[in-house]
């Protein structure tokens, strides 16, 4: 890792400054690289490595005052909904990112604050009393170190009602910001992620604003993240803090024209279940037929690594149409129990956990933390993940699109325009985030939309119309992004003919994926219900057992002969009510853009 000098001044202790600097990146850089020597996490290096920056801090404190850091300072946005417990666990990882780096230097008033950093947390609640847990929370970080601000209901009423004298934004502005009005209970809540994200844009728009003369970056985390990484030990998974996000976002953004960057996700895919499926129906039956091969009594066989690489969408049903090569072979589960214990155990674990599939789990398809030089991995992008992107003030621009529409798939939607409008200004880099999608305790979200769970029944049929409908509109702007959308906006009924071919594509891709997964469900039930193996036994079993016949039972309605879920997606009077929403989106795209600026500048 190469590094170029901070400052050249011609005299002696300044020379020596700079020296010591150069030294100490060095020796982070050499710490760095022995760290993950052999692709494996060395956790004696950890402590060192983290100190090693703390160093730095350090000797650029001595070098110059904390006014004159010319470095980046971060103000990380957070949208939460009703999840005080993912939003406690993410602003706790993001205190220990700090204390482990550094990064900024702390005041050292009070209990401490960290110069460089600072938390907008966007609360899209319904509930009292997660507002209430959501305010303490950004007093309790604030008490720690953290300038958290806590911009909840009627902090956004106020803001949005300003836009007008009338208290009515412009309907170009309601695409994007929803109608600005509380609903017929007064409840200002469950707007939906992307329309939440916009609105906290116009906060970090005043924020930037009234701090002209910093060096500011935007950052956009989802409060189910952490800022940490998992990576893949002998002894199991683990989640540590390994990676100096802020120290390596502002080597990026100093060095180069970046306008917008991407990180990933690691541990949990960032995907609904809608489109994961099949994939996990396949090692949920490699999974039985390893188990009828075994005893219940024998020594848990189902520690060892799995033999696949970890490859891009490896969880996702549908790989090949983001330029992946679909997996042919069922991931094999690993388990995470500690301790001796027997192939039962492991069982009926395993059968615990089958109910978090439905709120985004993906047990056998973990994916880990793989290093890479963070500056050398920087590299054009095209997908937006939503819950990881960082940009500079100008990059406000880029609201999320048709927020208002509730579809999932905005982030890659985003990209798409993104790549669009600014070409290789828009990169991403190896600095992914951790994805934790349920709460441990219960094994569930605290709040996910469009998943409904009623005395052990779960229904998707909204989160997968939003899905399939997130997949036409984003393969739509990618054919019409590659004619020079937005800049180049055909006339309406060539945008209506695209959407028409996209969603006659995806109701084949998605046809075909049912058939699979209706194959797989005969497999499942007839592994599951074979006398001839062990768990079948009567009694012995039977809360793992039926823990499994729920999780068929709710694959079943979602995904079954009589999905509720396909039945909508290729019902012509279905598509009647989506198609026009979808197609005066795209349609006034342009205009709602124009308007986006206009308020910004204003």
């Amino acid at each position: 890792m190469s590094y170029q000098a901070t400052c050249r001044v011609a005299d002696p202790a300044s020379d020596a400054a700079t020296t010591a600097l150069a030294a100490q990146r060095a020796t982070i850089a050499a710490i760095e690289q022995d760290l993950w020597a052999g692709g494996t996490l060395n956790e004696s290096l950890l402590e060192p490595y983290q100190a090693a920056f703390r160093r730095l801090e350090q000797l650029l404190a001595e070098q110059r005052r904390p006014e004159k850091d010319t470095r980046h300072k971060f103000v990380i946005v957070i949208p939460v909904a009703d999840r005080p417990q993912h939003l406690q666990a993410c602003l706790g990882s993001l205190l220990e990112q700090c204390q482990a780096f550094g990064y900024g230097g702390n005041s050292g008033v009070g209990n401490g604050g960290y110069q460089k950093i600072a938390v907008l947390i966007a609360d899209d609640s319904r509930n009292a009393s997660s507002i209430a847990w959501h305010r303490e929370l950004a007093r309790y970080f604030n008490r720690h170190g953290l300038n958290a601000i806590h911009f909840g209901p009627a902090e956004q009423l106020d803001l949005l009602q300003s836009l007008t004298a009338d208290n009515h934004p412009a309907p170009e502005l309601v695409r994007i910001l929803g109608t600005c009005q509380p609903g017929a209970d007064g409840n200002f809540g469950h707007k939906g992620q992307a329309v939440m994200r916009n609105i906290a844009y116009l906060k970090l728009n005043e924020m930037a604003a009234e701090a002209p003369d910093q060096q500011l970056l935007f950052y956009s985390v989802d409060s189910d993240q952490e800022f940490k990484v998992k990576v893949a030990t002998a002894e199991g998974d683990q989640e540590v803090c390994a990676v100096n996000f802020f120290h390596y976002l502002d080597e990026i953004f100093t060095r180069t024209d970046a306008e917008v960057l991407t990180g990933k996700v690691v541990g949990d895919p960032p995907v609904s279940p809608a489109v994961m499926a099949g994939n996990f129906l396949e090692d949920v039956i490699a999974f039985l037929r390893q188990m009828s091969a075994s005893s219940a009594d024998c020594d848990c066989r189902h520690h060892l690594a799995d033999t696949h690489a970890e490859g891009e969408a490896a969880y996702h049903d549908m790989a090949d149409l983001f330029g992946f090569r679909a997996a042919v072979a069922a991931y094999r589960y690993r388990c995470t129990l500690a301790g001796p214990h027997s192939e039962a155990d492991c069982f009926a674990h395993f059968a615990s956990r089958l109910g978090s599939f439905f709120y985004g789990e993906h047990p056998t398809r973990v994916s880990h933390y793989v290093y890479a030089d963070t500056l050398g991995s920087v590299q054009a992008a095209r997908t937006v993940y939503a819950g990881n992107y960082v940009f500079r003030p100008g990059g406000l621009k880029y609201f999320i699109p048709f927020a208002a529409l509730r579809l999932r798939m905005s982030g890659p939607t985003l990209g798409r325009i993104v790549k669009s409008e600014i070409g290789a200004r828009f990169v991403s880099a190896n600095l992914p985030m951790l994805h934790k999608r349920t709460v441990h305790s219960t094994g569930q979200a605290e709040f996910r939309p469009g998943v409904v769970a009623a005395a052990g029944a779960i229904d998707l049929h909204d989160e997968f119309e939003r899905q399939f409908h997130g997949d036409v509109m984003l393969f739509s702007i990618e054919r019409l992004a590659a004619e020079g959308f937005p800049r180049l906006v055909p006339a309406p009924a060539a945008i209506a003919a695209t959407l028409e071919a996209v969603r006659a594509d995806m109701q084949i891709k998605y046809n075909t994926q049912h058939a699979d997964i209706l194959e797989k469900l005969g497999r499942l039930n007839g592994l599951l219900n074979d006398p001839a193996h062990w768990w079948a036994r009567p009694g012995v079993h039977a809360e793992a057992v039926d823990n499994f016949k729920t999780f068929v039972a709710n694959v079943t309605h979602n995904f079954g002969a009589h999905s509720p879920c396909y039945a909508r997606i290729n019902a012509a009077e279905n598509w009647e009510k989506w198609r026009p929403g979808l197609l005066e989106a795209i349609v006034s795209y342009p205009a709602d853009s124009a308007a986006w600026q206009q308020q910004l500048a204003g």
